[in-house]
């Protein structure tokens, strides 16, 4: 240990005598553009980075062994190439079926699933409350019937598709067992994920139905249920993105996400559950913003961190339970409504920095994504974006080859710390649950989006094209896709048709068993894939747990 202090203190005194000898000669010529460099996430960037760096940094290791920091694949991608799995979903479920085969036939090798506002808080197209919103952020699904519409000619042991639901999310699991089970599927091989994460909607994107702990208990149901029936099914992926995206650093996003993951963790070893027969079934979803070196630095660390506490905190034996797989998404919140044609490249960077990290299925935003749900042509060129980074640019015939880089490998280890230091604030509230009832990982989102604003309008970080480059008349205009205003009348049709021709005795039934079960604290996804084939809508079973678990009302904080 001494001889490798001794070596370190001899690199730092180099880095001295660079800067005196040679740095200083031209800072007194030139220099530099400003007196201090920052990152997206206003944090300092060191002019440069030496082996004196990393000093305490973990072991680099290798790639498909603990704890992972290089990926959890030995071969990296030249083994299996990324999923690429772009994001779909708008109007009616006949539409978004015809852009799901389109993708297909163009070789994408994964669906994801966007639905509608409605659904995703748990309300039928006849709503009033949707009105106006049926189709317009995603496919509009009230009952099996549009699901089975959406899923036409498609085979579930064919595809992986992802679905972006989550206060509702127990349901369309439900839907996707029952229609497996309609086209005749081996419950032993689809898979898919479902999003799932309750926690992250209190935290920042504010789509809930229950208070959180009724919440979290449909959540570990649907645990408890893939891990006995549909063992190849992903229950949750865990999802930073969304907090990203509400404003957090790179860092809140990695320590809130992975903080998340081990509350579910928690909470399925107290219903029971054996952390090495469910969690290797727990993904999770992470952002991809625009610092590119920051972003690669937060995936490397996002794997150690989960690693050590499955090891340390759970006692996990199995290594698929410390190894975390990932789906990344560039970001949606730094694309520009100005000079829309730029995002191409800002998606195009980001992307190769989920590359560089090692996800496991990426999703890259279409350019016209600030204007709109994306065209035909946008959402071509965005995964057109992805198959020439892994057939083109040569980043995929290696593993991790940024790892050794003294700025990664600093950077990285500047994450992991400060993970930690994250996770030991939330452990004196109790857990996640208890951080988020008391706003704290609310507040701190807040505080950095407000910094970040602030540094924007006073031109400290450059979007091009806005604050910078602006330009008083577009050089592009963009053809944006525009949703009918009839696709409400066409779902109203379609509920209406159902609620008629179903045995609505038998939905009254299954739905007061509903609100027994929840009474008597089964497990609801039996009586909910019940439900579902017997034609209950989402509103008619999200209303009847609110019977017994009320609604959530967030406090002012």
């Amino acid at each position: 240990m001494s001889e490798v202090k001794e070596a370190l203190s001899e690199k730092q005194a180099e880095v001295e005598r660079w800067e005196q000898e040679t740095l200083q000669k031209v800072l007194d010529k030139t220099p530099e553009r400003k007196k201090s460099f920052e990152g997206v996430s206003l944090e300092p960037v060191e002019r440069l980075y030496t082996e004196a760096d990393t000093e305490n940094i973990d072991e680099i290791g290798f790639p498909g062994e603990y704890p992972y920091k290089r990926g959890i694949h030995p071969t990296g991608y030249r083994g299996k190439l990324w999923t690429m799995r772009q994001f779909a979903g708008f109007s009616s479920p006949e539409e978004t079926n015809k852009r799901f085969k389109y993708l297909m036939a163009q070789g994408q090798t994964g669906l994801s699933t966007a639905y509608d506002l409605p659904a995703l808080m748990g309300l039928d197209a006849d709503s009033p409350l949707s009105e106006g919103e049926v189709g317009k952020c995603g496919v509009a699904v009230s009952s099996f019937a549009d699901f089975e519409v959406l899923f036409d000619g498609i085979n579930l042991e064919d595809v992986t598709v992802s679905q972006t639901i989550n206060a509702p999310a127990w349901i369309f699991l439900a839907f996707y067992v029952a229609l497996a089970e309609k086209q005749g599927c081996d419950f032993k091989k689809i898979s898919g994920t479902l999003q799932n994460d309750i926690l992250k909607e209190y935290i920042a994107q504010k789509e809930w139905i229950y208070p959180i702990k009724p919440a979290m208990k449909l959540v570990i149901d649907t645990f408890e249920f893939c891990t006995q029936h549909v063992p190849k099914y992903n229950p949750i992926s865990v999802s930073g993105y969304h907090i990203r995206e509400a404003g957090a650093t790179a860092l809140q996003e990695l320590a809130f996400t992975l903080r998340d993951g081990v509350e579910y963790v928690q909470y399925g070893v107290e219903r029971g559950m054996d952390v090495d027969e469910f969690v290797p079934r727990i993904s999770f979803f992470f952002n991809a913003h625009n610092d590119f070196f920051e972003e690669i630095a937060k995936y490397r660390a996002a794997r150690l961190v989960w690693a050590k506490t499955m090891k340390e905190r759970f006692g996990a034996k199995n290594p698929r339970t410390m190894q975390m797989r990932f789906h990344t998404q560039t970001a949606g919140v730094s694309l520009t409504v100005q000079q829309p044609l730029n995002n191409i490249a800002r998606v195009a960077i980001q992307a190769l920095a989920g590359v560089l990290g090692g996800t496991q299925s990426l999703h890259t935003d279409s350019f016209d994504e600030a204007l709109a749900l994306p065209s035909d042509q946008a959402a071509l060129i965005a995964l057109r974006t992805q198959q020439i980074i892994a057939e083109e640019t040569g980043v995929a015939n290696t593993v991790d080859p940024l790892g050794g880089s003294y700025y990664v490998e600093a950077l990285t280890q500047k994450m992991v710390d400060g993970c930690f230091d994250y996770f030991d604030k939330i452990d004196g509230f109790g857990g996640m649950v208890e951080a988020v009832e008391a706003g704290f990982p609310q507040r701190e989102i807040q505080e950095s989006a407000y910094q970040y604003q602030k540094a924007v309008e006073r031109k400290e970080q450059t979007i091009v094209g806005v604050n910078k480059y602006a330009m008083d008349i577009e050089l592009h205009k963009t053809d944006i896709l525009q949703i009918d205003e009839n696709v409400r009348v066409h779902q109203l049709e379609r509920l209406d048709k159902v609620k008629s021709q179903r045995d609505n005795g038998a939905v009254a039934n299954v739905l007061e068993k509903l609100k027994k079960g929840a009474q008597e604290n089964v497990n609801l996804m039996p009586l909910t894939i019940e439900a579902v084939k017997a034609y209950a809508t989402v509103e008619e079973i999200c209303t009847a747990l609110r019977d017994v678990y009320g609604i959530y009302e967030e406090p002012a904080f």
